[in-house]
């Protein structure tokens, strides 16, 4: 027979095998069988079906309830794991302030040590320092409309049973009775810890991905000062930033920004880079620091690749929303970006007061990076990395030599490499001959032979007609060709700019 649930569906089955005929019968004897024993020859009738089908109808009842309980265990279970799991207190309270449920961070921040806080009073534990949550909590409770239910009080002082304070964020929800909200069922309390460790913690996640900051927090290398590290430094700059935002209401320009600056700082901390600071429409960001990272450069450059691909997709989403109608209003709506990248030992850490927490970078090394974000513009390129970053991942990445440099403040030159792009990715064979020509040129105007050189620069600006790098070096070989450099001229070009 069916077992059916109440909305008819079957979920069951019940099987009778036999029916007892009613008075006295012999002891079943093994050796009759396979044959019936006489007290079981006797047919089922309408009345057993009838009993049958009342039967059924309970069990399913039965069985809903079942499936219902489990169901009820399963999620008070669930809410428990939830309640655990949270970092901020949670207290649970019946109409009357009488506590239900507790998660362990309510027990710490209340300081009842191994005490049960089930069913004790709300109004006794919870004790605000200038402040009566008393009148506080009745309010919530006793409110009729929506603002009134829900109460939030920031910055205040708890005392614990221990003697303890903390600074926290205090809310106080009503819980509704029924689907329509028309009673009180209770109160849910909950008490957002924002003590110095929480005030440090929350700080330190605007510069660094969350779990780089609890790393450093346990290693307690949160100190003050600095120390010499080998790192990796980022610079990264809007170009032309003055001339887009002069065609910008202050609004749209602080909207571009920000979500500009978000999905940048989200590639960063993608590859574990730390955030130093913004400088404008800049973004300066060290790998290695405050925490060590073998990797550090590898991890830099894979960050300026996924901030070009970001670009590409930011510019596409800039677009769609601006719907420029002509080229000046398509150029204004792109924007274009210049990478710098250097490897070297800094000094880096929390570098200030100790009123103020600043975790950065100095030394030569950084300002060498900040004039290679600077060089990306003059030699046409978005990315332009140091000779010691491409030193530490050379096997992983394309790259072009566009040439040695001395910059301004700097007595030793430099080789810089264009970034072209991560070996996992194949290049194009208009990519390889532009390289191919390139560095040909390169060794002509190195050995003085500016006529090939020039003939090699002219071979990249047929592949590349805007290709900056390859009209520098064709205007440098013909004022040599005309002035012919001393004897001690050893090929670098030193820049007097900034």
């Amino acid at each position: 027979m069916p077992i059916f649930n109440s909305n008819k569906e079957l979920i069951g089955v019940t099987q009778l095998v036999n029916k007892v005929q009613r008075g006295d019968f012999p002891e079943y004897d093994p050796n009759t069988w396979p044959a019936s024993p006489e007290r079981f020859k006797a047919s089922f009738n309408g009345n057993d079906e009838e009993f049958m089908k009342v039967f059924n109808v309970q069990a399913g009842v039965a069985l809903e309830n079942a499936k219902l309980f489990a169901k009820v265990k399963q999620e008070q279970q669930m809410q428990k794991d939830i309640l655990r799991s949270l970092s901020d207190g949670v207290i649970s309270t019946d109409k009357h302030g009488k506590i239900i449920a507790a998660n362990e961070r309510a027990y710490a921040l209340l300081g009842v040590g191994e005490s049960l806080l089930e069913g004790r009073s709300v109004y006794e534990l919870i004790n605000i320092e200038k402040a009566n949550f008393t009148r506080w909590f009745d309010n919530s409770l006793e409110g009729n409309d929506e603002k009134s239910r829900k109460q939030y009080y920031p910055d205040q002082t708890l005392r614990s049973t221990d003697g303890e304070q903390h600074s926290i964020n205090i809310s106080i929800n009503t819980m509704s009775e029924g689907d329509e909200g028309e009673g009180v069922h209770g109160a849910l309390v909950v008490m957002e810890d924002i003590s110095q460790e929480k005030r440090l913690k929350s700080t330190m996640y605007r510069y660094m991905t969350q779990e780089l900051a609890e790393q450093l927090l346990a290693g307690g290398d949160a100190k003050m000062g600095g120390d010499r590290k080998e790192v990796s430094v980022l610079f990264s700059d809007i170009r032309s930033y003055t001339t887009i935002t002069e065609s910008l209401a202050a609004e749209d320009v602080v909207m571009m920004l920000n979500e500009y600056f978000e999905t940048m700082v989200e590639a960063v901390f993608n590859y574990k880079g730390t955030l130093d600071k913004y400088i404008g429409d800049a973004i300066m960001a060290v790998f290695g620091s405050p925490l060590p990272i073998p990797d550090h450069a590898w991890m830099a450059v894979q960050t300026a690749i996924d901030m070009r691909h970001r670009l590409k997709e930011f510019n596409i989403k800039r677009i769609e929303h601006l719907k420029p109608q002509n080229q000046k209003e398509l150029d204004m709506a792109t924007i274009r970006i210049g990478i710098g990248i250097n490897s070297d030992t800094v000094i880096s850490g929390n570098i200030g007061s100790t009123r103020r927490m600043e975790f950065t970078a100095i030394g030569d090394g950084v300002n060498l990076g900040s004039r290679l974000e600077g060089a990306s513009k003059q030699y046409g390129t978005d990315a332009i990395i140091s000779e010691t970053t491409y030193k530490f991942c050379r096997d992983r990445i394309w790259v072009r030599e566009l040439d040695c440099i001395q910059v301004k403040g700097k007595n030793q030159p430099v080789g810089i490499y264009e970034l072209i792009g991560l070996k996992s990715d194949p290049l194009s064979p208009i990519e390889t001959q532009i390289i191919e020509h390139y560095h040909a040129g390169r060794e002509h105007y190195l050995a003085r032979k500016f006529s090939k050189a020039v003939a090699e620069f002219a071979e990249v600006l047929e592949l590349d007609h805007q290709n900056k790098a390859a009209n520098i070096h064709i205007t440098r070989c013909q004022h040599f060709l005309l002035n012919p450099p001393e004897d001690s001229w050893d090929g670098v070009w030193r820049m007097t700019e900034k």
